[in-house]
């Protein structure tokens, strides 16, 4: 364990002016609390805040990270209060403890939606204050570094989390070299024979090139001294991981990969960052379509540089990075570039970006979501996508993640463009709307105010932004349809007890199950979130007592072919309706019941024919209603269910339920449960539901009605 003068030296060079003593009793009061604790190595815990505060000092952090940093699991793991810290070390450290040990507690390593959840409450804390973050990264860094210690399960849970969760997080802080290290380390656990591979071909390759780094930079300053430029230049290997992510997306094999090696020029000011870049094109050929300038198009992160990669010595590819030195900062320490000192004071560094500004544009759409699983979906997308730079007509960039379409696009400059968007003019060519964007070409978006967001386009676009526009408007787009609905539904089910589905009632309705108005009401019915047989319980709880609305059909009738004084009942198996061949079926505790004669229950029934009745429908049932039920695959765009309900209802038939099952991007099932006059009557509707463009099938559902999951054997054609 390393003593307090090891721990303040360092913080000497870059922040003499710290309060050394208020650091080494944060040290001691940190001691003393884990005292008597050991971590899962054996070693002492204290060995933990310790290391976590070393890795601060060299982010060049304040007094206050610092003092967070060693006090950050007393809360948790010990019986010290915030109360007593804040006492001890004032406001501003109790708050950063307070929300590392929250940040601690947080369940982050699942996508169900209470993760989803945990996961926007991290963003809200580190909204808050950023050094949160740096601190519970720097945690996590150490962590990693000896998670050997623990069970191999709660390795794998830890490592995924990282390479999900932490990893990404540091990336996207602009914090490099931390998510390089965080994203190798899990990358040992949870693939480990892919790694050892990756190490041994490093080895062999040396060998082979016998220690090809140093000759390279030789060849590099050789160049730059040409150009009497005064510049540091660095190489090193790729880590393994970074290697085999390459090898996965370009599905290339390691001796094919161009920048295995990469060297890195620090220049002193941005002028001799671009001479040095023509030294080195002028010493080695430039490999075509590898050169990119993050100097004049930074990364949204704050990062800068050149890359440019080259035929070096003896053919081999290299990737050569070209920056100043206030970029390599940014670069290297990313917003933690924000907090940094130099002799004693605060640092202004231009290139560092506003370290809040991408947390308040998150927060601007997503922090109020209304589903957290959007929130969770779209900072994964920001944090994890390389970006594309495209320009307006007006030559205005608009910076997008790698896959983006001119959809994304069209939702980046503003939503109301989004939402109308019919078309895209790409580089002076029409193009489709899922075409996928390149770097620096023209984009011109086709716009009709006649438009709405189609639900295909959520599989075209990346973007969180564009996901959650187009969902918010077929929310929109799917509440009216629902309400549209909903109204036929109340009124059809309240018709049924001699009643009237009035604003008033809709009302009481709405407060008695505690929703804000009439139209929720309507919204939830007609989205099968209520039923009418709910609504009715919930108005006239008296009136339910033998109610059954799917089956009002199910009552006793008089048939024809039956004795005098004999009833019967029709089956729900099969549904029967005026105009189709029916047969009774004597059972004698049930009494009789009628089945249409194609009923696959009668089969069971082949052997015991003297239960069979020969029967007729009796004069004046096609005046009654039937309830039949029909099951639709439809395309899942906007107004289409609408529509198909508009048009059951303007042929005199009624619409008692629906059911939503088997949901797809594209297409996705329904049960509507009608009532018609007779067979007829469901054959023509069902006519005009197969004439409209939207509908792929529509048959007769002979098994009852309301069931979540269906088999092809349930359905019948008519």
């Amino acid at each position: 364990m390393i003593g307090i003068k090891e721990l303040i030296d360092p913080i000497k060079t870059y922040n003499p002016k710290a309060d050394f003593d208020a650091i080494i009793r944060a040290y001691e009061y940190g001691l003393k609390a884990h005292e008597g604790q050991f971590r899962a190595s054996g070693e002492p815990y204290f060995v933990h805040p310790i290391e976590v505060a070393r890795i601060v000092v060299e982010l060049k952090l304040d007094e206050s990270t610092i003092k967070t940093a060693l006090l950050h699991d007393t809360v948790e793991d010990t019986n010290r209060s915030l109360r007593h810290i804040e006492i001890s070390f004032g406001s501003e450290v109790a708050q950063l403890v307070d929300g590392v040990t929250k940040l601690t507690n947080l369940q982050l390593s699942s996508l169900e939606t209470k993760h989803a959840e945990n996961f926007r409450k991290l963003f809200v804390a580190m909204s808050k204050d950023l050094r949160v973050l740096l601190v519970k990264l720097s945690d996590r860094l150490h962590n990693m570094r000896t998670i050997r210690a623990l069970p191999v399960d709660k390795q794998v849970r830890k490592s995924r989390e990282t390479m999900e969760i932490f990893a990404p997080l540091a990336g996207r802080m602009g914090m490099q070299s931390m998510r390089e290290e965080l994203e190798d380390l899990s990358f040992r656990v949870l693939n480990p024979e892919a790694r050892n591979s990756i190490i041994r071909r490093f080895l062999t390759l040396r060998k082979e090139t016998d220690d090809l780094i140093p000759k390279i930079m030789n060849d590099i300053n050789q160049q730059l001294g040409k150009e009497k430029l005064n510049a540091r230049v660095t190489g090193r290997e790729k880590k393994p991981y970074s290697i085999w992510r390459k090898m996965q997306d370009k599905k290339e094999g390691f001796t094919r990969l161009s920048d295995i090696f990469g060297f890195r020029i620090v220049t002193e000011n941005e002028t001799d960052a671009y001479i040095a870049m023509g030294a080195v094109h002028r010493r080695w050929r430039a490999v075509p379509g590898r050169f990119k300038d993050y100097i004049s198009h930074p990364k949204s992160n704050g990062y800068r540089s050149i890359h440019t990669t080259v035929s070096g010595r003896d053919g081999k590819r290299v990737e050569v990075q070209i920056r100043t030195n206030q970029m390599h900062e940014v670069a290297e320490s990313g917003v933690a570039a924000h907090w940094s000192y130099r002799d004693g004071e605060r640092v202004e560094n231009p290139f560092v970006v506003d370290p809040f500004k991408w947390l308040r544009s998150l927060n601007d759409g997503f922090i109020h979501s209304e589903n957290p699983s959007d929130f969770f979906e779209h900072v994964k997308l920001e944090m994890f996508q390389d970006q594309v730079f495209c320009f307006t007509p007006k030559g205005e960039v608009i910076k997008l993640p790698r896959g983006g379409t001119p959809i994304d696009f069209a939702y980046a400059i503003h939503t109301r463009i989004g939402d109308s968007c019919v078309g895209s003019i790409v580089d002076g060519q029409r193009v489709p709307l899922w075409s996928k964007l390149k770097n620096g070409q023209s984009v011109s978006i086709i716009r009709s105010d006649a438009q709405k967001p189609q639900s295909s386009w959520e599989s075209m676009v990346v973007t969180g932004r564009a996901k959650s526009a187009i969902r918010r408007k077929l929310r929109e787009e799917h509440r009216v349809e629902s309400i549209k609905i909903g109204k036929e539904i109340a009124r059809v089910s309240l018709h049924k007890i001699g009643k009237k589905a009035t604003e008033k009632a809709l009302n009481t309705a709405a407060r008695k199950l505690a929703m804000s108005s009439s139209d929720d009401v309507l919204a939830a019915l007609g989205s099968v979130e209520l039923t009418g047989d709910e609504l009715i319980k919930t108005l006239y709880p008296k009136k339910v007592t033998g109610l059954s609305l799917p089956f009002l059909g199910a009552r006793h009738m008089t048939f024809i072919g039956l004795e005098p004084g004999q009833e019967a009942k029709k089956a729900s198996c099969c549904m029967p309706i005026p105009g189709e061949r029916i047969v009774g079926i004597a059972v004698r505790k049930e009494g009789i019941t009628i089945h249409a004669i194609d009923c696959d229950h009668l089969e069971d029934l082949d052997d015991n024919y003297e239960h069979w009745i020969d029967l007729r429908w009796p004069e004046g049932e096609a005046q009654t209603s039937h309830p039949t039920c029909l099951t639709i695959s439809m395309y899942n765009g906007v107004g289409v269910l609408g529509r198909i309900c508009s048009l059951i209802g303007e042929r005199g038939a009624n619409i008692t339920n629906i059911d939503f099952f088997d949901r797809k991007p594209d297409f996705y099932k329904i049960i509507i449960e009608i009532h018609v006059k007779d067979l007829k009557h469901l054959s023509d509707i069902m006519t005009s539901i197969e004439a409209d463009s939207d509908i792929s099938v529509v048959v007769r559902t002979r098994e009852g009605s309301g069931r979540a999951e269906l088999g092809e054997n349930n359905l019948s054609p008519i």
